[in-house]
Formats: structure tokens, C-alpha cells, sequence
């Protein structure tokens, strides 16, 4: 089929114009003013929009940078090059961007998915010592083959259904997130129902049993005032088992012989949105995995890594379903350490900790940064971070709504229906593979997607 379509390069399909910041650019920036779009914006979020950034710049800059408008659509082009982008608002452009504008006989949002099965072969060729930087010049001679523009529009039509629902799978996860996160900050940070008993008021969306657990009262203890009760333990007394993470090799060694799934900090967002496919496969030793391997309910903290805006100390509360996502053992990668906790129910408690102290921005007070890379400091943390822990039926009822919450979430439908997408990409793109055939693909793996 696609050996009727003809091949062309980007420069007869669209006006292509590097993006430009004024210099010095802090000079520029301002807590108000124009949209500033940067190279971090690129990998910001999943979404093909770019809706809103973390920077301005002064209007008076727009005219020494390159300004784009709602339906623009912009191509990053170093540090994390060849991410495509539409825009939703009007904002400057980073240097570090391409935009691309006039489309000639190619539709835009088919665009966006064949830049991404290009990706690859316009980074390598890319330059740079420490960045691989794509010219403009490389893109606007870059030979592509372009199909009929009514079947750009439908094979970009059926792809974007595959998007749309991979990105409310997403939603529904936040979703739940969001809620266990609404009890653990409802339970263990404000005690609002103990709050209510003490006004005399039914804790709210609670039943009698459950608000009967709760006492009238509170204490005053290190934290403050706490549920009456309760204890103040270290966050390293609930644990059972902790160890620093492994790397091991790249290909089987003489002890390095049995095949893991690493997970690094990086990995960390990716394996809560439904994405796998970047966690490196090494080797290492029985030995090493023998303490490592990661079982329902441990945790995966992240202790090296960070940047000036991001600390140390993500987390990742691991389920049979994420490990079964994998076809091998799994464990944390050196950057990162394994916690066990002493009991199922503790480990869920433990789990909402961290993730509501991360967004609380409270682990920048558990790192130093003495050598250009943050490190957390693990042993002040387990021996200083104090956690309220109720009595065991307390504990027990919020481990059961909130392990509910965490089982319901959707991460394996997400990786099949990203792998599916994935695989058939490509083989759209190029023409190895007709649209009917796709649609049908998919329908019989998932029981039916909307036709384009």
C-alpha cells in the first residue's frame, strides 16, 4: 500500500522556524507577563497540549523571542528532543523549540503522530556533547512518507480515539488517588473526625461503627495535638526490612545470572500512569535478589537523583498487578531503597505518608546536595519522620478502603491499550498496516473501540 504514497521531505510540507529567548533569560523572566514555554515543558505531561507553563517572560521580550497562538504546534528540539506539541495558549517559545506552521497537504494532528515514529531517526541525527540538539535543517530535509490527506485525517482520527481513552484511564487513576489522599490528610493529618466528636457532630460520610473508633479527644504530643490514643512512632520502627537497591549488569555475568526488572526513580511517575516500557532489564546475583525483590506491599523510595525543583524522596507503593506487569523479578534500582513494612496494613498507612509529605514538599528538609546530585538522607529520615498511628481497627478499616482504591486503579488496562497503540503506530504510519485491519486489532483486544 505505501509504496503508492509518495516520499517528501518537511520543508515542502511546512514553514519551519526555530524558536529564540532573549539573553541573559532571567533577565527576561517575570512572576507575571507572557507564557514562557521551556524545554521542560516538553515532558511536563503526557497531553499533546501545552495549556499553561511554570515561567513568564516580559511582554517587552516577545519581540526578541518567537511568539505562537492557540493551534500552534511546536517540536522540541534539544535536551529531550523530538516531542511534539500543540498549543493552547498564546506564549514565547524557548529556543529549544521548533515551530511548525502553513501545512501543506499534511494534517496536523497526523503530523503530531508521525513525528513521534520519526523521533528516533531524527535524533540520531542530532548533534551535541551534552545534548543531542536537532537543527532545523535536519527536520526541513527529513524525507517522510505522506498518504492521501483524507487518510492522514482518519488513521490521526482513530489514533487519537486510542489517546483519549488511554488519557481517562489516566483520570480515573488521579481520581483515586486523589480520594485516598482526601482520607489520609482527613484521618491522620487534620483528625477530623475526632475533631467532629469533640463538637458533638456525626464525623461526615461515616457510619456509626466506623466513627465509633475514633476517640472525643486529643493530646498534645511532638506533632502537636494528636487523636488521644494514639502513638507517635519513626517511621523506620514500622518497618520490618529496609536495603539500598541493586543495578547489576547489562548481560548475564558469571554471578550475574538471573534476569530483573529494575526500578529506577525515574520510573517511578511513569509506573503510576500505566507506563512500563522504560524500566531498564539487567542481571544480577540470587544473592542480591534474595534481599531485593520487590513483594506486594513494599515500597520503592527514591534517595539519589533530584534536581533544584525536585527533591528526593518520590515514592512507590508496589501491588501484585504492577509486578505482574512484568515478566521477571523486580527490584529497586541502587538510586533507590526497598522498605517493607512490618504488616500489610502498616505498608498502606506508610504508602499515603509518603506521597502527602513528597507533595507537601516536606522531603527537601531529608536531602543535601554535596556533590551536584541530592541524596536523601534515609537514616535521619527513618529515625525523625514521625507518623500518628491509631490503634489496629482504626488502622485496619482506612487499610481497607484505601488498598480498595489503590486495587481499583487502572495501570494494566492503560500499558495494554499504550502497547497496543504503540505497535500499530508504526506500522499505520508507514502503510505496512490498513486502518480496517488496525480498528479490527483493537477491537478484538479490547472489546471495541469507536471507528475513526
Amino acid at each position: 500500500m505505501s509504496f503508492e504514497w509518495p516520499r517528501t521531505t518537511f520543508d515542502q510540507l511546512c514553514d519551519i522556524k526555530r524558536g529564540a529567548s532573549p539573553r541573559p533569560i532571567h533577565d527576561w523572566l517575570a512572576p507575571t507577563g507572557i507564557p514562557w514555554v521551556k524545554i521542560s515543558d516538553a515532558t511536563a505531561s503526557t497531553s499533546p497540549f501545552i495549556s499553561k507553563t511554570a515561567e513568564f517572560i516580559r511582554p517587552e521580550g516577545a519581540k526578541k523571542s518567537v511568539e505562537v497562538f492557540p493551534g500552534d504546534f511546536i517540536l522540541s528540539n534539544s535536551a529531550t528532543p523530538g516531542i511534539p506539541k500543540f498549543m493552547q495558549i498564546h506564549a514565547c517559545v524557548h529556543d529549544g523549540w521548533m515551530l511548525l506552521r502553513n501545512f501543506r497537504g499534511l494534517d496536523q494532528w497526523y503530523c503530531y503522530y508521525l513525528l513521534q515514529t520519526e523521533r528516533e531517526n531524527l535524533i540520531r541525527q542530532g548533534n551535541g556533547s551534552v545534548f543531542t540538539n536537532l537543527k532545523t535543517e535536519i527536520l526541513k530535509k527529513h524525507e517522510v512518507i505522506v498518504p492521501p490527506l483524507d487518510y492522514q485525517k482518519q488513521v490521526a482520527a482513530f489514533l487519537r480515539t486510542l489517546d483519549d481513552r488511554i488519557a481517562l484511564l489516566r483520570e480515573t487513576n488521579a481520581t483515586l488517588e486523589a480520594i485516598a489522599q482526601a482520607l489520609f490528610k482527613s484521618w491522620f493529618v487534620d483528625f477530623d473526625p475526632v475533631r467532629a466528636k469533640m463538637e458533638g457532630r456525626t464525623p461526615e460520610g461515616m457510619d456509626e461503627a466506623t466513627a465509633a473508633l475514633f476517640p472525643d479527644g486529643l493530646e498534645t504530643s511532638e506533632l502537636g495535638a494528636v487523636p488521644r490514643g494514639w502513638v507517635l512512632k519513626p517511621f523506620g520502627a514500622l518497618l520490618a526490612h529496609s536495603i539500598g537497591g541493586d543495578w547489576g549488569s547489562e548481560q548475564p555475568e558469571e554471578k550475574n545470572t538471573v534476569r530483573v526488572a529494575i526500578i529506577r526513580g525515574t520510573d517511578i511517575p511513569d509506573l503510576q500512569n500505566g507506563r512500563d516500557n522504560r524500566v531498564p532489564i539487567r542481571y544480577t546475583s540470587e544473592k542480591k535478589l534474595s534481599t531485593r525483590q520487590l513483594q506486594d506491599g513494599d515500597i520503592v523510595i527514591e534517595v539519589s537523583g533530584g534536581s533544584k525543583d525536585q527533591p528526593t524522596g518520590r515514592a512507590l507503593y508496589v501491588t501484585d498487578d504492577l509486578l505482574k506487569r512484568f515478566d521477571c523479578p523486580v527490584e529497586p534500582a541502587s538510586f533507590c531503597r526497598l522498605f517493607r513494612p512490618v504488616d500489610r496494613a502498616t505498608g498502606v498507612l506508610l504508602g499515603q505518608h509518603l506521597r502527602f509529605i513528597y507533595n507537601q514538599g516536606k522531603t527537601w528538609e531529608y536531602q543535601n546536595q554535596s556533590t551536584g546530585i541530592a541524596n536523601f538522607q534515609t537514616t535521619h529520615f527513618l529515625e525523625k519522620e514521625l507518623v500518628a498511628v491509631p490503634p489496629d481497627s482504626v488502622l485496619n478499616v482506612f487499610s481497607e478502603i484505601v488498598r480498595a482504591l489503590v486495587d481499583r486503579t487502572l495501570t494494566i488496562q492503560i500499558d495494554e491499550l499504550t502497547q497496543i497503540r504503540d505497535t500499530l503506530l508504526p506500522r499505520l504510519i508507514s502503510g505496512q498496516l490498513r486502518l480496517p485491519e488496525a480498528q479490527a486489532t483493537t477491537e478484538a483486544a479490547l472489546g471495541g473501540v469507536p471507528q475513526a
